[in-house]
């Protein structure tokens, strides 16, 4: 099994930033593409970005393109979303995913492991 474990969330200004973090433990020879997802309340979850196992591949949601940056260090099994410029409606729950198979799919079921999720919160 791989854990993953979300770190780095919190309140933060509009036009600030923020910097998540997602360590992942476990079986991590198994895991591939790595991605953020994020939730906000009374609304699904979404894809914001991912990123294949080499870094070749990066994808980003199209409200994020240009604010946020995805990154991993795969010494020690960490991916990051250095988020720029925040706006209130990126106000959500923002997951950790990985998957088995380096696709950096953007739907949800393509992913294998989650983690639990780090809150951030915008403030106008």
């Amino acid at each position: 099994q791989v854990q993953l474990v979300e770190s780095g969330g919190g309140l933060v200004q509009a036009g600030g930033s923020l910097r998540l973090s997602c360590a992942a433990s476990g079986r991590t020879s198994n895991v591939y593409s790595m991605c953020w997802f994020r939730q906000a309340p009374g609304a699904e979850r979404e894809f914001v970005s991912g990123i294949s196992w080499r870094g070749v591949t990066t994808r980003y949601a199209d409200s994020v393109k240009g604010r946020f940056t995805i990154s991993r260090d795969n010494a020690k099994n960490m991916v990051y979303l250095q988020m720029n410029s925040l706006k209130p409606e990126d106000t959500a729950v923002y997951s950790c995913a990985a998957d088995t198979k380096n696709l950096v799919q953007t739907t949800q079921n393509g992913y294998d492991y989650w983690g639990q999720g780090t809150q951030v919160t915008v403030s106008s």
